[in-house]
């Protein structure tokens, strides 16, 4: 890929992808990359891009942006799920943080799992 690199990376959450690849759609075939990452993030998505963005706003008063987003994509139940999210991270918040996390979660109608 002459000529092509990049000039910044920020994590987005899978309901951003999801529209951004929907519009690209419109206009354009998608390749099969992109048809598998569609696919994807249209089953797993669990929250709409307004309660994604919204979310990520609330949690980044405990964590940093790129946790923030994971949280809300993969949106644990648990204790136990919120824990592995930072099992390697240095910076993981406290339990009472991460109660605090949960309760958050707690607010947003979530779409329940189609795998269960």
């Amino acid at each position: 890929m002459i000529g092509k690199k990049t000039l910044e990376t920020e994590p987005i959450p899978a309901a951003k992808v999801k529209e951004i690849l929907e519009e690209f759609s419109e206009k354009h075939e998608l390749s099969y990359e992109q048809n598998l990452t569609l696919a994807h993030v249209t089953n797993l998505n669990k929250l709409s891009l307004e309660d994604t963005e919204k979310l990520i706003e609330e949690l980044e008063a405990y964590v940093d942006h790129k946790q923030a987003v994971r949280i809300a994509d993969i949106v644990p139940r648990d204790m136990a799920d919120l824990r592995l999210i930072f099992a390697k991270e240095r910076n993981a918040p406290s339990n009472d943080e991460m109660k605090e996390i949960l309760e958050i979660l707690e607010k947003y109608d979530i779409e329940e799992d189609l795998f269960l």
